[in-house]
């Protein structure tokens, strides 16, 4: 290799070498490969990149304020662009491989990449120590891990994906049926999760067993409390915490619902970012609120609805529902992307760099460490706590 930053060169040495992280780069030509390198050269060229050593870069990436430095809507001409932190941090791991000055594997180990959005992304750990410990060291129930074959995919639909997760998402079924056989109804279950991990899918078919059963079930989805996405944007709160949502109202609906009212909440539009009601929680003149009847088994999915201290008492069942970010990703392209038409595409490579760090932080994390089930479908595992373990041992005996 005469000159590996040559760019001729670059492209041909960073074709193999990215082969062996992201099999879908194999199905790329050299050519379209070359294609989308073109994006992200820099102006004075591979030699103008500095590297850092391994350290620093981890110490960075592992840094919440490294995050809440990233804009998500930088602009040139009107156009959104790539944040250059998150630009600089591809442009360094990609001569860092070229170079030789960082290994496949450690890169591997710390960042996963994207091939759609040609970019690095940290990869989050969710099962920490304490998270398993929370659930005894090992899960209530494994199967074969079915996501790998996603590895080749550039997005992911909702009927592969479905197939991949359906040994554990028949498990988890079963599981809360046998919970809820136990402690009656009503009963409030909140599913946790973040973007696109499958939580408004498996609430649809949870709810079509409950009704097959003879069962009133309802559905409450925390992202329809959320107020106008400008307001929050800001203010620089985006979807974290209650300062985004309406939330005396959200407060108030759970209230009533669990005695068996009837509920109006708020009717977020996801294609527009905007609610149905003011900041003052009044109906806006065109808004249409959404009717909730009561129901026995009454779901409330979203980021961190057990981690609201005012509402958690209400809440009967604690499910954290996870599927890992690079797949995750793959889900959004497809679906936001693709179908919604959701977000200029630069917007959506921002965001979700930036939000999946300090989302695992605030809110699955710690979610994890407090819930009654985790259902991983990345791992194919359900996870229970010993406790739990115990009464659906107890049970499957009687």
């Amino acid at each position: 290799m005469n000159n590996p930053l040559n760019p001729d060169e670059f492209a041909v040495v960073l074709y193999e070498k990215l082969r062996a992280l992201n099999p879908g780069v194999g199905d790329l030509a050299l050519y379209e490969f070359r294609y989308a390198l073109d994006n992200v050269i820099p102006e004075g060229g591979w030699e103008s990149v500095a590297l850092e050593s391994k350290q620093v870069i981890e110490q960075r990436v592992n840094d919440r304020k490294f995050y809440d430095s990233i804009q998500i809507k930088p602009s040139v001409n009107h156009h959104i662009l790539l944040d250059e932190p998150i630009l600089a941090l591809t442009r360094e791991l990609l001569v860092g491989l070229v170079t030789g000055a960082y290994d496949p594997a450690w890169v591997n180990q710390h960042f996963y990449f994207d091939l759609r959005g040609f970019y690095f992304l940290h990869r989050t750990e969710y099962f920490t120590e304490r998270v398993r410990a929370h659930f005894g060291g090992a899960p209530y129930g494994q199967f074969e891990p079915r996501q790998r074959q996603f590895d080749r995919f550039q997005g992911v639909g909702y009927k592969d994906f479905m197939a991949a997760n359906a040994e554990v998402d028949a498990l988890f079924i079963d599981t809360v049926k046998k919970i809820i056989a136990v402690k009656g109804v009503p009963v409030l279950l909140a599913i946790a999760g973040p973007t696109a991990a499958g939580k408004t899918e498996i609430v649809e078919r949870l709810s079509a067993e409950f009704e097959r059963m003879g069962k009133k079930v309802a559905s409450i989805e925390l992202d329809n409390f959320l107020t106008d996405r400008d307001y929050r944007e800001a203010k620089g709160i985006f979807t974290q915490g209650k300062q985004a949502l309406h939330f005396h109202l959200l407060t108030q609906a759970l209230e009533d619902i669990c005695q068996g009212k009837k509920i109006a909440i708020p009717r977020y539009d996801f294609v527009y970012a905007t609610s149905s009601h003011d900041l003052e929680g009044r109906l806006k003149p065109d808004g249409v609120p959404i009717e909730i009847e009561p129901a026995d088994i009454i779901f409330i999915e979203g980021n961190f609805p057990f981690l609201i201290e005012e509402v958690v008492h209400l809440i009967g069942i604690k499910v954290v529902y996870l599927t890992d970010d690079p797949i995750r990703m793959k889900r959004k392209w497809k679906r936001d992307i693709d179908y919604r038409k959701k977000y200029d595409p630069n917007y959506f490579r921002n965001r979700y760099f930036k939000d999946q760090f300090i989302m695992a932080e605030i809110a699955y994390r710690p979610q994890l460490e407090v819930c009654d089930v985790c259902v991983d479908t990345t791992g194919a595992a359900l996870w229970v706590t010993p406790d739990l373990a115990k009464t659906l041992q107890a049970a499957n005996v009687s």
